[in-house]
Order: C-alpha cells, then structure tokens, then sequence
C-alpha cells in the first residue's frame, strides 16, 4: 500500500497516517472489505514508529472509516466513497484548437439488444474458440517468438507471408510478404497512410454515405474531407474535387448502401489517380462473404501506376476484439509506412500475430468463412425477405457483406430508431452516414437468426406508426 505522508515530529506523523489513511477510504482508493497491513509493516513502509500507525488505526476505527476484527486484522468499512478528485490549475489543459472530436459509441458499451441490428459485428457465438485457443497457447509458450525482444514493425513475418497468400487465393492479389504491414485494424492502416501520405490542408475525398470513423481520421489530421456521391457504379469519378490528394472508398461492398463498384468505373478512377499525384485507399472490409455474383477484380490488382493501397481487417471474418488488419502497400512505400508503425505503437503482438498465420495457413480462417457465408447467407435472404415486404421500403441490391440497406419511397426517416431501442431493436438511420437519403441500414451478423422475422415484423410495425 502506498502512502504518501509529510511530518516532522512524532505527534505530527501521527496525524499524517491518519489523514493519509481516512483520505485513501474515503477516495475508494482502498476499498470496502480490504485487509490493511499489520501496524509493524505499514510502520516499516513508511519509516514510522509503530505506535504512530496503531493510534491512527484506533482513530479511524473509532470513526467507522475502519474495523477491527479479532485474530483477522483491520479492515475498510463499508463506506460510500466520494467521486476522486484531482486539483487542477486556474487554466486546466485543454484540446489544441480546432479539436472538436470525442469517442463516439462503439457495440460492446452497454448489454446487447434483443433484435441486434447493428452494422458490422460477426457472430462470434459461431468462432472456433477452442482451435484458436490452442493455436495462441502453442505461441504463448517460453521460448517462442523471442519475447524478451521487440519485434518488426511491419509484423511477423509468418504472417505477412500468410496474408499474401491468402490474398492471392481468395482475391486474386498478386502481393509478397514484402508488401504487407500489420496492423491495428483498418483505422490504424489509415491513420499510417495519413501520416506517410497526407499534411494539414490535403484535401481528400471520401464516399458520401460513407465510413464515418474514416472522415473523422483524416480530419483529425488537419486534412479539409469533401465528401463524394455514389451512385448505382460506385464512387463518381466526375465530382472529386479539384487538387484532392487522397481517395477512400470500398468498391467491393460500398459501405453503407452495399453496391459494388462498376469495372468501367474502377477504370475511370484509376485512370484520374495516374493522371494526377494522387492516392487511393481501397478498403475491402468484408467481401469474404459473398451471396451471389463473382467479385470484381479489387483496384489493387487493376492498379499499374503504383498509385493504391489495399486495407483489410479480420474483424469482420474472425473478431473485433483480436483488432487485426492490414495493409498492401506499393514498393516506394513499404519502408515509410512501416517507420510510421513503430513511430505510432512499436509493433504488434507476435505471439497473437504468428497464432493468426497458424490459422491462416492450417486452412482454419478459410474453413470459418465458409461455415460463416453459409450462415450469413441464410440471414442475409431472411432480412431481405422481410424488407422486401414492408411497402415503404426499397431494398438496395447486395451480394456481400454483414448488412442491408433499405430505402425509404418517399418523405423523410420518421423518429423510429429511438422508438426501436426502447423496444429492444438496434436499427441504424442512414442519415448517420453523412447523406441526406432516407433510410436504414440493417447488420445481421449478430442478430439471433430465430429472432429476425420477429425482429422484421417489430420494425414494420413501427415504421407504420411513426411514417
């Protein structure tokens, strides 16, 4: 137990104990029910006498901070402790100007709802635990993946290699190991690509609807984000702006609307990046599952100027919490990106990271995206069936992914989204993707499958009462 105390004298010791002691309980610093050392060892910690700590023991006894239990020792009363509080300056810290953002919501703050709609959580109820369980034991073990050492920025090199071939297999990428990085998922990916590629005042285009936590990274940067229509083709070429230094987009699955982009489209944008000193993130975040239709050759592959990066995540076709990506960087900038890795966090987990190539290459990862495109497969046809049967909705066409986008015919997006929540259904407003389009978006990763025509019928019935 750490104890900070000033006195001189003995008497004054005394009452430095005891205020230390009474403002560590009260503080909740030490809580309800903990055991606090014997007098003679607290004494010793705090080059004291042991008189001073049994008097303010007996003090606080006295007082109900503390009891005192017979052959057991000294214990915290049961107290409410006050909030903690810390003293602050006239003029705290603060944000540097201009910083308007805060943490937003994420999926796992508070209990999951009944009817679980949310977008892009995969159902981990169906993960092979067990296998993955023994697959991080194996590398967990002494001796393995050196761990009194820092490892590569870059990632372990199993797993590059890994990737690269999966990527090969599964979406005809023609990449080595030497162009993959590792990283935190898709966000960090791109928050390397903005501090190799981009400065304050770069311009850069996003899809409008779009990712939000993609526009509030670049902003966050100091970079001015202008976002772009789509249209049934994807992205529209036509309306980037003028000097615009960096492209986002997901053209296999575009999020949130889930059309995939046109080849004659991805043709044209990566005909405008060659044409001018620009770059394009392509982030394929979750066509491993695909319902109908062969995917498009991914712009990485098409791309012959050097001018694509290609951003993957497994937390969609594994799990959020392994926080596991990627990314698939041109030769000229392997070293800058990987420099910008170390700068940001150091480096990953290597037992986590060569766990992960084991499961890749044991051929694992490829056998749950199967089971998983199956299953998703069945919901995916359940919600849009549903869908399908409310007259105030349009169902946008989609072959892939963990969701489905409904316009609405007419009118704006009546209040039905907190009138769901209260009723146990998690629904998302497409206006909370940067469009002025009326609708909604539909996840069903995570979603009970005996609970979606139930979940359907709830939202219609809603949907009525509020249109």
């Amino acid at each position: 137990m750490d104890l900070v105390i000033e006195a001189g004298r003995t008497g004054e010791k005394t009452v430095a104990v005891y205020r230390a002691l009474r403002e560590a309980v009260v503080d909740g610093r030490l809580p309800a029910g903990h055991r606090l050392p014997p007098t003679r060892v607290l004494a010793a910690d705090l080059g004291v006498s042991r008189g001073s700590v049994a008097t303010a023991y007996e003090r606080l006894v006295a007082e109900g901070y503390l009891s005192a239990r017979v052959g057991s020792g000294t214990f915290v009363a049961a107290i409410a402790p006050r909030a903690p509080s810390r003293k602050t300056a006239a003029d705290p810290l603060r944000p540097r100007k201009g910083w308007a953002f805060e943490p937003t919501p994420t999926s796992g703050d508070g209990p999951a709802p009944r009817y679980d709609f949310r977008t892009g959580i995969p159902d981990a109820r169906l993960f092979p635990f067990d296998a993955w369980r023994r697959l991080v034991a194996a590398e967990m073990r002494v001796g393995a993946n050196n761990p009194g050492t820092y490892a590569s920025p870059a990632g372990h090199p199993a797993l590059r290699a890994a990737i690269a071939r999966y990527l090969g297999y599964s979406r005809s990428l023609r990449v080595g190991a030497d162009d993959i990085v590792v990283t935190n998922g898709t966000q960090q990916a791109l928050d390397l690509v903005g501090k190799v590629l981009l400065r304050a005042g770069d311009v850069v285009a996003v899809e409008e609807p779009g990712y939000p936590p993609a526009r509030r990274l670049f902003e966050a940067q100091g970079c001015r984000v202008v976002g772009v229509p789509v249209d049934e083709h994807g992205l529209v070429v036509a309306a980037l702006p003028a000097g615009c230094r960096l492209v986002y987009t997901t053209p296999s699955h575009q999020f949130p609307l889930g059309r995939p982009m046109g080849l004659g489209r991805r043709r044209e944008l990566l005909d405008w990046a060659r044409r001018r000193p620009a770059a394009i993130v392509e982030d394929d975040y979750d066509s491993e599952f695909r319902f109908s239709a062969r995917p498009l050759e991914p712009l990485f592959s098409l791309d012959e100027a050097g001018r694509v990066l290609y951003a993957g995540t497994f937390s969609k076709s594994m799990l959020p919490a392994l926080r596991s990506g990627f990314l698939a960087v041109p030769p000229g900038l392997r070293d800058a990106v990987a420099a910008a890795r170390q700068l940001s966090d150091g480096y990953g987990s290597p037992p986590l990271q060569a766990a992960l190539a084991r499961f890749i290459d044991d051929g694992l990862l490829a056998r749950h995206v199967r089971r998983m495109g199956k299953e998703y497969a069945r919901r995916h046809a359940a919600i849009c069936a549903g869908l399908s049967r409310i007259p105030e909705l349009v169902v946008l066409p989609s072959a892939a992914g963990l969701h489905v986008t409904a316009l609405l015919t007419a009118g704006r997006t009546p209040p039905v989204v907190g009138a769901a929540r209260r009723q146990g259904l998690a629904i998302e407003d497409l206006t909370g993707y940067a469009t002025s389009q009326a609708g909604f978006v539909f996840g069903f990763g995570a979603v009970d499958p005996e609970l979606i025509d139930e979940g359907m019928a709830l939202f219609a019935e809603l949907l009525a009462r509020h249109a």
